[in-house]
């Protein structure tokens, strides 16, 4: 068995996400005692209870998904499971940076903070939309925004799976992306409820800014190697892990790519750490012969720990 870690982005969110690990494990609180000591706020509070709609918020639901993924994470390494390969679902890519080994979980927290805040300013609300693409292989959305509508705002955003695309970008452009999507005989085509256009050069700002904050920020070598979202090679060197989480800021999260290089190294079981069940969805999608198990509560850790020690 070679185990591959995986970490969700934003969107998984949601309200009672983590709260019972935090009532039952005192190093668990201690966790969520940290992040709100670092950011001066309550985020601890504002998983457990909410409200939705400030949860929801980029600079909020950025370090509550990071801190609630880490947390769980902690309770699975407490318990002897380890990872041969990690990768994270963009913001994802911080918390399996911290699971490495690479950069100090306050540290991150801090980042992904700074991260939210600075994706949200970077387009003003309703110039930037995003759009799911299902059912349509990934070189004709990649021929839709590259080729076809080339002088236009609009570029693919997420490679999630072998035939679903997100793609990110000026509205109207999307929006031309999306008709010409269906056209072409997209099963689906899904406007999303996002703030802003992520992983689209419209975050360039974005990037500039959160460049100066990651070098500054002390990184360290990989304990893991961790498979990075700009071109899902993998990465082992802390300059090199910089060097991608700036990129990855403007550029499309290869996950279909990143499973598929997890799988030609070997890996046959995924666990996914953190809230929701996206990223085991889309790997039962890609790569249905493979083990996948997701890890969002205690129940759901102790399910997935008892599978574990059963294969070993």
């Amino acid at each position: 068995m070679k185990v591959g870690f995986v970490f969700p982005g934003q969107g998984s969110q949601y309200v009672g996400m983590g709260k019972d690990i935090y009532e039952d494990e005192q190093d668990i609180a201690g966790i969520f005692t940290e992040a709100d000591e670092t950011l001066h706020f309550s985020l601890s509070r504002l998983c457990f209870y909410g409200p939705e709609e400030e949860l929801t918020l980029t600079t909020n639901a950025q370090p509550a998904i990071l801190t609630v993924s880490y947390a769980l994470w902690k309770l699975l390494d407490n318990k002897g499971i380890e990872a041969h390969f990690v990768a994270g679902h963009s913001l994802g890519e911080y918390t399996a940076l911290v699971v490495s080994g690479a950069v100090a979980f306050n540290e991150a927290v801090q980042l992904v903070r700074k991260r939210g805040r600075y994706m949200q300013e970077a387009v003003p609300v309703g110039q930037g939309a995003m759009a799911a693409i299902i059912g349509l292989q990934l070189d004709e959305v990649d021929k839709i925004c590259m080729d076809e509508l080339k002088d236009k705002i609009v570029s693919p955003a997420n490679y999630n799976s072998q035939d679903q695309v997100v793609i990110s970008g000026e509205t109207n452009a999307v929006n031309e992306a999306s008709e010409r999507a269906k056209i072409k005989g997209a099963k689906r085509v899904i406007p999303l409820k996002v703030s802003a256009p992520f992983h689209s050069p419209l975050m360039k700002p974005a990037e500039i800014k959160m460049q100066e904050d990651i070098y500054r920020t002390v990184f360290k070598d990989l304990k893991i190697p961790l498979f990075n979202n700009v071109d899902a090679s993998l990465v082992e060197v802390s300059s090199e892990a910089k060097k991608y989480l700036i990129r990855q800021i403007t550029a499309p999260v290869k996950w279909y790519q990143i499973i598929m290089n997890m799988k030609a190294k070997g890996v046959d079981t995924f666990v996914e750490i953190g809230p929701g069940k996206v990223l085991t969805g889309l790997i039962k999608r890609i790569c249905p012969d493979c083990r996948t198990y997701n890890i969002q509560d205690r129940k759901s850790l102790d399910e997935t720990f008892n599978s574990l020690i059963e294969l070993k």
